[in-house]
């Protein structure tokens, strides 16, 4: 119970706009070229379900902030691309990173980090197999971790992960407006390796 509300008020922080917002992990997996795709689509809780505590409102708002990098990056939405963009979001203790699977163990509901599963809308398990380098968030005390997956989700392959981090206040936060989500967003794409369009570059 305490994990789901500490992921509802992370999900409406994300809203407000309060607090300052963190890049805690980058990572470009398996070489891949995000360069060389020109398509996207992005999960849908039709590929899952929401993470627990996320209103409807909230998955469709980080949608379009995502959308509207990527667009921004010369990237055309296509419900049949190869590359899915995975939203997942959790709550922990402390800022830490491991290997994203230990050898061998294939988690068909998602990584397990010390009692703390990060919810991801279209399950984790279903792409990752084990990698040496691929490091992924374990969590933050009293903040709450936005990530986004890239996977060819043909080959079931990781290509990117990035993750954004933002402090949890006491109190009630209250919806205000969507400068939280587009904050967060932008700090998640900061270190994207596909840059913005010369026309978008001045905005940002």
């Amino acid at each position: 119970m305490k994990k789901c509300l500490s992921l509802l008020a992370f999900a409406v922080l994300l809203l407000t706009g309060c607090s300052p917002y963190t890049l805690v992990n980058n990572e470009v997996y398996n070489n891949a070229n995000l360069a060389g795709y020109h398509t996207f689509r992005i999960v849908t809780p039709d590929d899952g379900s929401l993470p627990p505590g996320m209103q409807m409102v909230t998955y469709y708002n980080i949608a379009a902030a995502i959308r509207e990098q990527l667009v921004e990056r010369g990237y055309t939405e296509d419900p049949e691309s190869p590359l899915l963009v995975n939203i997942g979001l959790t709550v922990h203790r402390e800022i830490s990173t491991e290997p994203a699977l230990p050898p061998g163990y294939f988690p068909y509901s998602g990584p397990y980090y010390n009692g703390y599963y990060p919810y991801f809308m279209y399950p984790r398990g279903y792409y990752y197999n084990y990698y040496s380098n691929a490091q992924v968030i374990t969590g933050i005390y009293k903040e709450g971790v936005l990530t986004m997956d890239m996977i060819n989700l043909s080959e079931k392959l990781p290509l990117y992960s990035a993750s954004v981090a933002t402090i949890i206040e006491n109190g009630q936060a209250r919806f205000r407006n969507l400068s939280g989500i587009a904050q967060a967003v932008d700090v998640l794409f900061s270190k994207f390796p596909v840059p913005l369009l010369p026309q978008y570059r001045h905005s940002k």
